[in-house]
């Protein structure tokens, strides 16, 4: 119910009840106390709530349910933030092979990777392989738009078809070329293009989209390595929306993505907003399986194959998904370990801003001038009460 129409339930009842609080004065009323109101007015607003529940249940039952559960929404989750190729019964047998070891037990590489795939796994699978899907066709169009508006080719990349994208066009050719060979130069080319043994594009390179302004210093591999303009819109189009995605300068201007997106989805004089896949997971921070799972799908969407294949000629989707998780989590010492996590900082600002509300303790909130105001006039009425 409006506010307008709870007015007029208010104001237009003639309850014996709101008649005699009308007679009373309320100049000085405390605002702490409850108004006088009908009970007309009251059961009014209850039929009014519960009409409008009623019309949201009925909303729900109506179309097509992308989001069936809670833990069906969450579940979508899976492919973008804990494994994007190993099954989830993966995961949890090396959990139990560990367990039932009970003293340590010996691993290879692959099996600590499960188990920390495990640590990080929601409870279930349902929903998993269709968020990979929906990622899938929204990137196909948007990364072709923003290759075309970033850098103008001729012609222009289609945002409805691929056959024209991966090595076959200059400009994606360029993205996916990688960073130990200079796509200018055309022996490159052709070798890539023909699939000479001497160019042989595999999981084992960094392709150039992955780096700072396309540059790779190759003194330094680390230089700008994660830190692409596309890289970043493809992150705020898979997790945050895709209208989100339409500027990647800047640390995220102060403003808070899940706060903003939760008020506009309360607000009632708008169209329905759709909550963001962080919203819904929770994410406040950007963890490396999502920055793993979005390069892949950048990947994708640059290349020319039609649909999505563990292996692309001689491209191992799932081991170069393991090699992006790898140089995050099994880093060989701390200063190693010091840049990923200004890199993971980096990310967290770039995606979410610069707000720290949530850092906001009672503690600090008490020390604060509202609080320490309200103290100051608390002790003033103390003190004018104790001289009396």
């Amino acid at each position: 119910m409006t506010r307008t129409s709870l007015a007029s339930a208010d104001d237009h009842s003639s309850d014996d009840e709101s008649s005699s609080a009308g007679a009373q004065p309320l100049v000085h009323a405390d605002p702490s106390q409850a108004m006088p109101t009908s009970s007309k007015a009251r059961a009014k607003r209850r039929i009014a709530v519960l009409e409008e529940e009623l019309e949201m249940i009925r909303q729900e039952k109506g179309g097509k349910q992308r989001k069936t559960t809670f833990y069906v929404a969450q579940g979508r989750a899976i492919r973008r933030l804990v494994v994007l190729y190993h099954s989830v019964e993966d995961m949890i047998a090396e959990n139990d092979r560990r367990y039932e070891s009970r003293s340590s037990p010996e691993s290879t590489a692959e099996q600590d990777r499960l188990q920390r795939g495990y640590v990080e796994l929601a409870r279930l699978k349902k929903g998993a392989d269709a968020a990979r899907g929906d990622d899938t066709s929204s990137l196909k169009e948007l990364v072709a738009t923003w290759v075309n508006q970033e850098f103008r080719p001729s012609p222009l990349i289609k945002s409805n078809e691929k056959y024209s994208r991966g090595f076959a066009s200059d400009i994606c050719g360029m993205l996916l070329c990688p960073a130990e060979w200079d796509w200018k130069q055309n022996s490159v080319k052709t070798g890539i293009r023909d699939r000479t043994t001497e160019y042989i594009v595999s999981e084992n390179s960094w392709p150039l989209f992955l780096y700072e302004n396309y540059q790779v210093n190759s003194d330094d591999l680390e230089e700008g390595f994660l830190k692409s303009k596309l890289l970043v819109l493809a992150f705020k189009a898979v997790f945050t929306s895709p209208s989100s995605a339409r500027e990647a300068e800047g640390d995220g201007d102060g403003a808070d993505v899940l706060e903003n997106n939760r008020r506009a989805r309360l607000r009632s004089d708008q169209t329905k907003v759709k909550t963001c896949v962080a919203s819904i997971i929770n994410m406040k921070k950007v963890t490396p399986r999502a920055i793993a799972y979005v390069v892949c799908q950048v990947r994708f969407a640059l290349s020319s194959v039609l649909s999505w294949r563990t292996v692309d000629a001689d491209f191992d989707y799932e081991a170069f998904w393991c090699n992006i998780v790898d140089f995050f989590e099994d880093t060989p010492g701390p200063v190693t370990r010091r840049k990923v996590d200004k890199l993971l900082e980096w990310w967290t600002r770039k995606i979410f801003g610069t707000n720290h509300r949530g850092d906001l303790t009672p503690e600090l909130v008490s020390q604060m001038s509202v609080n320490a105001l309200t103290e100051q006039r608390k002790k003033l009425e103390d003190a004018a009460f104790d001289s009396d």
